[in-house]
């Protein structure tokens, strides 16, 4: 196994995370290279890794240092899993959207049960209900988190690898496909899209700018984005792409792990409202700001230029 082989099957090196490179992608190559030479296809990857996320989230619910431990090999285990559906996908050029959608409501699902058996953990340790309002009030603020992250990434592979190397998409584009969609032939399909169009609203509450100078960038240059607002956009947004990584798996797991293992499960949602709530925040900002002066250079041309 050569490192120029699980590169392959990697988005980019821009979005690369440390961790997911020399640890998860390793794992995930190997079971996409085991499910590609047996005919197991992405999606079958995702479902499993659901039940793996589920899992974990009940070995939480235990004041059991023991249980908990297996709770965090379950929940590596179905990051691996979530790592390998997407190596597979490039692997065998399987990409499909229903893929794209099964993959984002996975990572959901897996915090939907972590979050309830924390919540029901703290009820039986003697916490008021006051809890559940606060669980339920971080899982809200986890959404917006993880789908801004997402949004971004895909937003800056589409600079640097164009419109077939990103998973950038808009509602409007996803609600035109779903209104061709029928509810007697294609049921779950459009259930699964009403899904994905909700996410991607979520995503563009906060990135008016950025979905303004993809709309433009489309409209202008359909043969290809030039190569000094490619590079330019690419240069002053890849310092927030280690952000959207704290703000979607590694980081946030690390801080569950070490909550739960002390048996303070509490602090994981203190974290998650203060530090990751403060990450988006300045990310939100620092991009609108990226993505405005961008905006202005394609509109002005003669009146900006790039630092």
């Amino acid at each position: 196994m050569s490192d120029n082989e699980i590169s392959k099957t990697l988005k980019s090196a821009d979005t690369e995370e440390f961790l997911d490179i020399i640890f998860y992608r390793k794992l995930g190559y190997q079971v996409a290279k085991f499910s590609a030479r047996h005919g197991i296809r992405p999606n079958t990857i995702t479902i499993i890794s659901i039940f793996w996320g589920v899992l974990a989230g009940h070995l939480y619910y235990y004041n059991h240092f023991w249980i908990n431990l297996a709770g965090v090999f379950s929940l590596m285990i179905a990051n691996t899993l979530d790592s390998t559906d997407g190596q597979l996908a490039r692997m065998t050029n399987d990409k499909t959207r229903l893929g794209r959608i099964l993959d984002g409501l996975a990572g959901n699902i897996w915090f939907i049960s972590i979050y309830v058996h924390l919540a029901l953990r703290l009820l039986n340790n003697g916490y008021d209900y006051w809890v559940l309002i606060l669980g339920g009030l971080t899982g809200a603020f986890h959404i917006f988190q993880a789908a801004i992250a997402d949004y971004y990434r895909n937003a800056h592979l589409y600079f640097v690898k164009g419109e077939s190397g990103s998973e950038f998409h808009n509602s409007s584009q996803i609600k035109a496909e779903i209104e061709d969609l029928s509810w007697k032939k294609h049921f779950w399909y459009k259930l699964f899209m009403k899904s994905y169009l909700n996410y991607t609203r979520e995503q563009e509450l906060f990135t008016r700018n950025l979905q303004k100078l993809i709309s433009v960038v489309k409209s202008k240059f359909p043969e290809g984005i030039p190569d000094n607002i490619r590079e330019g956009f690419r240069r002053e947004n890849k310092p927030l792409m280690p952000l959207t990584n704290i703000l979607t798996f590694n980081t946030r797991a690390i801080a569950l792990w070490i909550a739960v293992l002390i048996n303070q499960p509490i602090l994981y949602w203190v974290f998650e409202i203060t530090v990751l709530n403060a990450i988006l925040f300045y990310m939100v900002s620092r991009n609108e700001s990226i993505s405005k002066k961008y905006l202005n250079l394609i509109e002005q041309p003669t009146n900006t230029t790039i630092s």
